[in-house]
């Protein structure tokens, strides 16, 4: 058999995004976005409370919370450091976000913001100086927060004229600097997280006290709105740059939701479940065409939303060219813990068939064969490159003694995937790169804290807020250096740290 290899000019690299790194968020004419008043994903209560008076919602922040995305870990002020520390493990390759709120504060104006602009300038060209191709997610939780208690965020078609001027005006500026652009970050995850992945916001709230909670009928045209936007977004790209690229990002992890046992309801709700948690997205952004599963279930809920006019032709014209993904698990299906037609492919029981999980306190169930698995699902599915944007790893971690954090976990979860992904590539898919998730350490997106540690380089920061942002280098960045450098030869070697 021939040495199985990764292809030449794979993109090596790690993503991270605005929200999560830069603080400084009202800092040169920035205003809150939907992320600003949470506490990660998970936050049950986010800083908004209902005005009887005005009938809107109101940014109302909970003195008690420590909102750490506010300076995060002021990447604003330290991109040179961070990207040459990212540059010196080999990368070839950065994914980042453009805030939003940066360029265009409330969303809804006119005209942009210049020292926002000014700001990611410098960053691409920064990027590109170190010779990191940029990647560049145009909406990864970041929606302007004045778009949603104004507008009601994405369930007004509104959003996509305010998002029509916002893409125009950085494709461009950035004409050149960028190559690869992604649209909207894991918005399949917008059923169990309308309000951040979605930016959607009732305002005719059944519940004044939970801002989270919209109606099936809002969901779906949130759906439809971003499904216009999206190819909206992919037609204005390739009329302003033909040399770049668009892409979807999408979470696939649920693509490797197996059925617990070979009874036909569990093999059928697998299927369900990675239809109603990536391709009632998936299907759309790449094919064209709205599934008719998606259908059901907007004749049997009364909830089939509106299409502009002409929004479903341009859908079908304008695909994207690439499909990228996170993935860091798989899921079971099991009928009798399944959770609706929400099951996002990680709820029911423990596969019995792994080797194990992550350490306290998320114990994640480790996968690596499901990256193949999903690798070769979106090939058969698609026909269209696949960018891993997302893998990794996040460990509760701190220095020792002497200064070292000792991360042989995280090297040992990293190699098994990319092994994984070599194998896929010799299946015959198109993979375009791999990008690891957090290769310096961020502001969790799920749980808002930064104790969830994924990278490379550690910073001094807790949870409580405190910390001296100092970087240091762990054990795998020397070993992720060797991966990127040798293009994934170094794979083969037997030595670990």
């Amino acid at each position: 058999m021939s040495k199985l290899a990764f292809p030449e000019g794979f993109l090596w690299g790690g993503a991270v995004a605005a929200n999560q790194i830069e603080g400084a968020w009202l800092e040169d004419g920035k205003q809150p976005n939907v992320t600003d008043i949470c506490v990660g994903i998970g936050d049950r209560h986010p800083g908004l409370k209902w005005n009887d008076e005005t009938n809107k919602w109101e940014m109302c922040l909970d003195p008690e919370k420590v909102y750490l995305s506010h300076e995060a870990i002021d990447f604003y002020h330290r991109y040179k450091e961070d990207l040459a520390l990212m540059a010196g493990m080999g990368f070839n390759c950065f994914r980042t976000s453009i805030a939003w709120g940066r360029i265009f504060p409330n969303g809804d104006e006119e005209e942009p913001n210049e020292k926002g602009l000014q700001f990611y300038d410098n960053l691409f060209d920064e990027m590109n100086r170190l010779g990191m191709t940029p990647v560049i997610t145009l909406s990864h939780y970041e929606t302007p927060l004045h778009l949603l208690t104004e507008y009601g965020g994405w369930i007004n078609p509104l959003c996509i004229d305010f998002w029509r001027n916002y893409v125009t005006t950085v494709f461009n500026r950035y004409k050149g600097k960028v190559k690869y652009w992604l649209t909207f970050n894991e918005v399949n995850n917008m059923k169990r997280s309308p309000f951040i992945s979605a930016g959607a916001l009732s305002l005719n709230p059944v519940d004044k006290t939970n801002p989270r909670i919209v109606t099936d009928k809002e969901r779906w045209q949130v759906y439809a709105n971003i499904l216009t936007a999206n190819a909206e977004t992919v037609k204005l790209a390739h009329e302003i740059d033909p040399d770049c690229q668009v892409g979807c990002m999408l979470t696939s992890s649920s693509v490797a939701t197996y059925p617990y046992n070979c009874d036909p309801d569990n093999v059928f709700g697998a299927y369900q479940a990675q239809r109603f948690a990536n391709f009632y997205f998936g299907d759309p952004f790449c094919l064209g065409i709205i599934p008719g599963y998606v259908k059901r279930v907007w004749k049997e809920l009364d909830c089939e939303p509106e299409f502009r006019e002409g929004a479903l032709d341009l859908i079908k014209t304008y695909p994207v060219d690439f499909f990228a993904f996170s993935y860091y698990r798989s899921g079971t299906y099991d009928k009798e813990t399944a959770n609706g037609w929400d099951t996002g492919g990680l709820t029911g029981k423990a596969n019995p068939f792994l080797r194990g999980t992550s350490p306290e306190p998320w114990k994640w169930p480790i996968d690596p064969k499901g990256l193949r698995y999903t690798l070769n699902v979106l090939t058969d599915r698609y026909h269209k490159p696949l960018f891993i944007v997302e893998n990794g790893i996040g460990l509760d971690e701190n220095l020792d003694e002497n200064g070292h954090i000792h991360d042989t976990f995280r090297v040992e979860y990293t190699r098994d995937h990319m092994l994984e992904v070599r194998e896929a590539i010799a299946d015959g898919c198109d993979v375009m790169g791999y990008l690891y998730w957090g290769p310096i350490d961020v502001v969790s997106a799920g749980t808002g804290e930064m104790r969830k540690r994924y990278g490379f380089v550690y910073v001094d920061r807790f949870n409580d807020g405190h910390g001296t942002l100092e970087r240091v280098k762990k054990d795998s960045y020397e070993w992720m250096k060797k991966i990127c450098t040798t293009n994934g030869e170094a794979l083969d070697e037997e030595e670990t740290i």
